[in-house]
């Protein structure tokens, strides 16, 4: 059951990623304004960050996506060979059920034996225990590891859990107990800063918000289920929840103005390298991309992943020469207008996003 809902998810996400193409999204509320005489050289431009004990060349990473079947041996395979050649982090997919079904593990375990010496992060699911947590680690010789927080996924999943009230007590012994950094993230519907404030609290220091607008979970659930027959049955689907959630701009936004320490990570929707450098200027350290490397994974092997993050390498340096920008940690006194949806959203929050707008001025 599990690895037949892994391909599932699989065929799905890709899926999704076709029917987004060319489509907007939350990071279209972003806006740089041009000052055209704000650039510098893009030799003398430094795009790396320290992302707690890593040390990245460019903010990026690959984010958790499969592994369990056959279907993602192949995938992971060229994602890894991918993130080796371009020393870009990757996240494996859960691996609770290589925990459960240790003949699934190869699936996983490709992911270090092709990127020998990079920085790999073990996937897990926010309800599972410190020991769990041991094992996934030890399974891929990881150097961090991934805990993902996925409620809303669980409740729309007919076989998923709907205990939720051990997760952030389990998560507070597996952050005080393992020897490796843990990213708590979301599967793409958001944290708050009142989450990310909870996480905090129990002794976490690096959090992905994972927002809306890329791979809909809550969807891809919906859409394993048979198709309705009858009017009685449409009701059982959990339709009517695949829109809740926050984009990765509800939750930078929200987390501009927290006063916790933690370093910000942001994936979910995130399209291009201006995405990237987009969700920078609104405070985060690093972003995740999964929809659009699994499609190159699917589609072009190991060689089109490597083209694609070194492209993105280059134009992720290109927009920081464009702006001004020599180094990541200016990105956040760039101007940026927030209109749109988010800035509405914002606003019913009691966010003021035009500060974001004058800030080389401030």
């Amino acid at each position: 059951m599990a690895q037949s809902r892994k391909d599932d998810h699989i065929r799905l996400a890709a899926a999704q990623q076709e029917q987004l193409d060319g489509s907007k999204n939350a990071f279209d509320d972003v806006d740089f304004i041009h000052h055209a005489l704000a650039g510098v050289d893009a030799d003398d431009v430094d795009t790396s960050i320290q992302l707690g004990p890593w040390t990245l060349d460019s903010p990026i990473y690959i984010n958790g996506m499969t592994g369990g079947t056959d279907t993602a041996l192949p995938i992971n395979t060229a994602l890894a060979k991918a993130a080796a050649a371009t020393g870009v982090p990757m996240a494996s997919g859960s691996v609770g059920v290589a925990l459960d079904k240790p003949e699934t593990a190869p699936s996983f375990t490709v992911i270090r034996e092709h990127n020998p010496d990079g920085i790999v992060w073990a996937n897990l699911g926010a309800g599972r225990t410190l020991a769990h947590a041991k094992a996934a680690v030890e399974l891929l010789a990881a150097d961090g590891l991934q805990l993902h927080v996925n409620p809303i996924q669980e409740t729309v999943m007919p076989e998923g859990s709907r205990n939720f009230s051990a997760w952030l007590s389990l998560i507070e012994d597996i952050v005080a107990g393992l020897n490796v950094p843990v990213i708590v993230k979301e599967v793409g519907f958001g944290l708050s800063a009142k989450t990310v404030a909870q996480l905090y609290d129990v002794g976490v220091e690096i959090v992905d918000v994972a927002g809306t607008g890329g791979t809909n979970f809550a969807r891809i659930e919906n859409d394993r289920t048979a198709h309705p027959s009858s009017v009685i049955d449409a009701h059982a689907k959990f339709d009517w929840l695949e829109p809740m959630g926050l984009t990765a701009v509800d939750c930078l936004l929200d987390l501009a103005q927290s006063a916790q320490d933690v370093t910000v990570l942001a994936s979910g929707g995130v399209r291009n390298p201006l995405d990237v450098v987009r969700a920078q200027a609104l405070g985060a350290k690093a972003v995740g991309m999964a929809g659009v490397m699994l499609r190159v994974a699917m589609s072009d092997c190991a060689d089109g992943a490597i083209e694609v993050l070194n492209l993105w390498k280059t134009r992720i340096r290109q927009i920081y020469a464009l702006l001004g920008v020599r180094a990541a940690e200016e990105l956040t006194s760039t101007d940026v207008m927030v209109t749109g949806r988010s800035a509405q959203r914002a606003r019913a929050r009691n966010i003021d996003v035009t500060r974001f707008a004058d800030r080389v001025r401030i």
